[in-house]
């Protein structure tokens, strides 16, 4: 290699600003060596990459350079310095304490016989030792371009790494749409890695929202789904806004034409699905032209991605009509009994206490979901005895309280998440914290925590309400029940927390306060 072509004048500035660098840290206590490597690799560029460089007179300053900047690719490090070890000092450092085994350290020493080369690089985990003496500018160039090849393939296979580890830990529940985007960000990312990095990703969809009925007949408009780069904080932006200019024509282009869009820094691949609008993928600032290789992976992972997303859909839409026939029961249920929005109050006053008491977010949806049926087995109940204005005698209590078994009872053969918990919560929310409730006698724990949610919020909304043989309590002489059965009827935690949030509680009551 001529000096004329390693020295050559800088005609291409933009390319640093553009493609980024290669971050290259010299440790050496002489200046004059920091000042040469520069020289000597001042014009040099591996795929279209300036080197960066970063320098350190001491093994210590080297160690808090290394604690700062996580995307170092070489360091060319003199072994002694302060110390004869001093060198050797940060490589241990580097590999044992910092855990970094993506950097590629070449020793340099002006005294190869006080540091073995072989015991060196056994032990130090080195991956080049040279004499000061023999790296010529050639020789240094030689080494530099193969050990940022060693370093470029080390970090791809990382970056496909975490993009399989997010795809593993997405797949265990993968049917939700926030697990779906964990999902499509791995596969975005080792999508990436395999075409040699970008810069920004992005995945469009028009059912960013969720799983809504699709309209065949009206256009629906397409979003940002999930994104990386510049598009990472556009998530639920309207494609026109997310992408402009001549990628906004080149993804209109491969929705139209239902196809892939390959142009010299970025892709649009349209991801075919069981609806008629599909979705684009759409990858921008390519590090090089796409080879055939490239352009069949995207199409392979265009043809398979959307699969995945109607199947995702598909299984929320299923599940939100199952959640909507239950909600429709309860409503049935409320005007079948005349009990104005009882369960309206009682869902947003469940899910309340079930937050502040620390259940997850999971727990609470399914909670909810069960509430509305918590007094199914009053079905059961003759009506007279349920509309009855007066008090009830000892035989009809007796037929009320069989509400309970009769609710569970219809409930108890399912294997529905949401039914198994309705049907316990119908059974136990008149369990009491002390074993003095029914139908079973539980005591403490042993009610399940949503039956002892339910029956906080049924007793307080019961009493706060007008029934056919009440009046609705003041607020006070309501607290002072809760007061007065805490520890017995109802857990005490839970009646700390009703206390506590009283006018949170108050405001579900008034938002929905039945007809006069």
């Amino acid at each position: 290699m001529s000096d004329e072509f390693l020295f050559a004048e800088d005609t291409e500035e933009e390319i640093h600003e553009v493609l980024g660098s290669w971050k290259v840290l010299i440790v050496d206590d002489e200046p004059e060596v920091h000042a040469v490597t520069k020289l000597a690799l001042s014009d040099f560029v591996f795929q279209e990459k300036r080197l960066e460089f970063l320098s350190a007179y001491s093994g210590e300053e080297a160690k808090r350079i290394f604690e700062q900047q996580q995307d170092i690719a070489i360091v060319l490090l003199d072994v002694v310095m302060e110390t004869d070890d001093a060198g050797l000092l940060v490589a241990e450092y580097v590999r044992n304490q910092l855990n970094n085994h993506f950097t590629r350290i070449i020793l340099r020493t002006g005294q190869p016989g006080q540091a073995p080369e072989r015991d060196v690089i056994l032990n130090y985990d080195i991956n080049d030792y040279k004499s000061k003496t023999e790296l010529t500018a050639q020789k240094l160039f030689t080494v530099v371009i193969a050990t940022l090849r060693s370093y470029r393939d080390i970090i791809s296979i990382e970056e496909n790494r975490q993009g399989l580890e997010k795809i593993i830990s997405a797949s265990a529940d993968l049917f939700t749409i926030r697990s779906l985007e964990s999902f499509i960000e791995g596969i975005v990312q080792q999508l990436s890695s395999l075409l040699g990095g970008t810069k920004e990703a992005a995945y469009i969809t028009s059912a960013v929202a969720g799983p809504k009925p699709i309209d065949e007949v009206e256009p629906r408009e397409f979003f940002v789904f999930t994104g990386k780069g510049e598009y990472e904080n556009l998530e639920g932006k309207a494609l026109n806004v997310a992408v402009r200019g001549d990628r906004l024509a080149a993804c209109q282009k491969a929705l139209k034409n239902k196809s892939l869009v390959y142009e010299d820094e970025y892709v649009v691949a349209y991801c075919q699905g069981k609806s008629a609008h599909g979705s684009l993928l759409y990858l921008s600032g390519l590090p090089r032209k796409l080879t055939d290789m490239d352009k069949n992976l995207v199409e392979i992972f265009s043809q398979n991605v959307q699969i995945a997303f109607d199947n995702v859909l598909l299984t929320k839409d299923i599940e939100d009509t199952q959640r909507e026939i239950v909600e429709r029961l309860g409503q049935a249920m409320e005007q079948h009994f005349s009990v104005g929005k009882h369960i309206s109050r009682m869902v947003d006053m469940c899910e309340l206490l079930a937050r502040k008491y620390g259940l997850d977010d999971e727990q609470i949806e399914i909670l909810k979901l069960a509430v509305p049926l918590h007094d199914i087995g009053k079905l059961k109940i003759p009506a007279n005895i349920l509309s009855k204005p007066g008090e009830l005698n000892e035989e009809e209590k007796l037929v009320v309280k069989n509400h309970a078994e009769f609710g569970y009872e219809l409930l108890k053969d399912s294997r529905r998440p949401i039914i198994k918990a309705a049907a316990k919560v119908a059974r136990d929310h008149h369990e009491y914290w002390n074993g003095n409730g029914y139908p079973r006698g539980l005591v403490g724990e042993n009610i399940h925590i949503f039956s002892r949610i339910t029956a906080v919020a049924d007793v307080y909304d019961a009493l706060r309400s007008k029934l056919y043989y009440k009046d609705a309590w003041p607020l006070e002489k309501v607290l002072d029940v809760f007061r007065a059965e805490r520890g017995k009827q109802f857990e005490p935690k839970l009646v700390d927390l009703l206390l506590e949030n009283i006018e949170a509680i108050e405001v579900i009551q008034a938002t929905y306060s039945d007809p006069v």
